[in-house]
């Protein structure tokens, strides 16, 4: 069997996006005017948030950002998307995971296996795609004759960001305007560390090393994830009891601990960066900021019983933590260092935080001198 042919069956991608186009909850509904009108807004106010966030930042990447684009998109292009930059950062892992169970998988397992996995991953990204407002996405730039330009694409998912201000009656511009200050941040890291996409992916590696290498054992543990999810006591009417996710509460062994934590910090930091970029935007440049935040604030907090599961089944509680967590680690060490002091840590890898540093920022600004 040839793993590098094989490898790509285990998973149907362009099932999994089909899948997610086809799951995917209709948008608002929108006049074809209203719906160019949103396009056109969001590439202006994209353009728009750029300066802000080299003023906040003191970021010179901010100048220039060339390498990258700006794509505003429905939510099948999203998903499709992703499906493109998770098929990057996976390629290695499912080769890697044939070498090592070439006897346990056959060519025709891996392809009816692929159909089921891609069906399966396309749920979740259907689950998702009415979620996500925006997203930068640097790795299907590396896929063999990707089109994407080199440091990637940043992905404004238009149908959410028009259903979300709807729902919270604030003015347009404003919303969009506050939503791309976020998600350019993202945009100006990258383009700040361009060792972090690879870094990320070398991280990725590790931790399905480990995965695999306690591949025995996964079985047992997933099953008493489920049981973990069964049995768990909730804080409230729809709110579990506050953890890393039920999944990652489980699958992990000292080493898949270790690998988790890394990745952690990693986005620990880039989400906190983001919202601390936000957060530092006030009523000169968003003039309905203080009213956006709060309706904001106050509608994640309500989500139904059935949402609340899933999004602690898949982590995403976990991930909404990152912001708090992160925001408040770069806050307190640029109190102490000031900005310029805090943008070392975009220099090399080995700048990053731990996860205990991002709890404890004087440790890292000890470690950093």
């Amino acid at each position: 069997m040839d793993v590098h042919e094989t490898a790509p069956q285990l998973i149907k991608w362009d099932l999994a996006a089909a899948t997610a186009a086809r799951l995917s909850p209709p948008g608002p509904q929108l006049e074809p005017w209203e719906a160019a009108d949103a396009v056109a807004s969001l590439h202006r106010l994209a353009d728009a948030a750029v300066p802000h966030v080299h003023r906040i930042t003191g970021l010179a990447a901010a100048e220039d950002l060339r390498d990258s684009q700006v794509l505003v998109v429905d939510r099948g292009s999203w998903a499709k998307a992703n499906t493109q930059g998770f098929q990057v950062m996976l390629g290695p892992v499912l080769t890697h995971l044939l070498e090592k169970r070439a006897s346990d998988i056959t060519p025709s397992a891996a392809r009816m296996g692929g159909a089921i996995t891609g069906a399966q991953l396309g749920a979740v990204l259907a689950f998702l795609s009415n979620k996500v407002l925006g997203q930068y996405e640097p790795y299907s730039a590396l896929a063999p004759g990707s089109t994407v330009p080199e440091a990637g694409r940043l992905l404004l998912v238009a149908p959410n960001i028009v259903q979300i201000e709807r729902e919270l009656n604030v003015d347009p511009e404003d919303f969009r305007l506050w939503v791309c200050l976020h998600e350019q941040t993202h945009r100006v890291q990258f383009a700040s560390a361009p060792w972090l996409r690879n870094h990320i992916l070398d991280q990725v590696a590790q931790l399905s090393d480990s995965l695999i290498g306690n591949m025995d054992s996964l079985m047992e543990r997933a099953t008493a994830a489920a049981k973990s999810l069964r049995d768990r006591p909730w804080a409230g009417v729809g709110q579990p009891v506050p953890s890393r996710g039920a999944i990652l509460d489980l699958l992990q062994d000292p080493s898949e601990k270790a690998a988790i934590s890394r990745m952690t910090a990693i986005m620990s930091l880039l989400e906190g960066h983001a919202s601390v970029v936000m957060d530092a935007i006030d009523d000169a440049v968003v003039p309905s900021v203080r009213t956006i935040r709060q309706r904001y604030n106050a509608r994640s907090e309500n989500r139904g019983a059935l949402e609340s599961f899933v999004r602690r089944l898949l982590g995403l509680d976990a991930k909404m933590r990152q912001y708090t967590d992160g925001a408040k680690f770069v806050n307190a060490v640029v109190d102490r260092v000031g900005m310029e002091g805090f943008n070392r840590i975009w220099e090399q890898p080995e700048n990053l935080p731990t996860e205990e540093e991002i709890h404890a920022p004087e440790s890292w600004v000890s470690r950093m001198g």
